[in-house]
């Protein structure tokens, strides 16, 4: 079977596609494409649903929750499943933007072993959020609150998730017009937050 090759992602123009609202997606042949959805899907930290089971995963303390300790780990396990746009360009890309200190994770660990995760990029006060995955019960919606604890407590006023899913809306998702968001997005562009 003759595999695709991927397109080049440079790390520089995709920084500069994040401050404009644009942020890319692999298709299976490799092919890279940009996209800058209407309307787009924001997490208001205000707005987090915790339901009752994940706050009783939270009560039980059954994750430690680790930032930037595995970040390519985790984008892998972000990438490992049926249909994915995480190819190994990607997984090379903002594993660059890692070191930069650009793109972070959030990870739960049990017993020495990841079990759960997500990855996005923080430019200025905006964090965009990229994939996260789990293979523990409520590991990688563990990670999301401690992400919204992070943000909220360092001053982040955007919090991106690209799309909505069923999934994201039970969390508090929402959509906004692409013009309200390329508007709060300007906003918190300007912030110089530390992650």
């Amino acid at each position: 079977m003759r595999r695709n090759k991927a397109e080049p992602l440079d790390p520089r123009l995709v920084v500069q596609a994040y401050a404009q609202g644009i942020f890319p997606m692999a298709e299976e042949s490799g092919e890279i494409n940009w996209y800058a959805p209407d309307p787009r899907a924001i997490l208001e930290h205000e707005r987090l649903h915790v339901s009752r089971s994940l706050k009783t995963t939270l009560r039980k303390n059954i994750y430690e929750i680790r930032m930037d300790t595995a970040f390519e780990q985790v984008i892998r396990r972000c990438g490992q499943r049926q249909e994915t746009w995480i190819n190994e360009e990607f997984i090379q890309t903002y594993t660059y933007l890692y070191t930069k200190g650009l793109a972070h994770s959030v990870e739960a660990w049990r017993e020495g072993y990841l079990v759960g995760g997500l990855y996005g990029v923080a430019i200025g006060g905006a964090f965009m959020g990229e994939s996260m995955f789990s293979s523990a019960t409520d590991a990688s919606k563990v990670c999301l609150v401690a992400l919204v604890e992070h943000l909220r407590s360092h001053g982040y006023l955007l919090h991106d998730t690209q799309f909505i899913t069923p999934h994201l809306a039970t969390l508090g998702v929402i959509e906004i017009s692409r013009r309200e968001y390329e508007q709060r997005l300007r906003q918190a562009l300007q912030l110089r937050c530390s992650w």
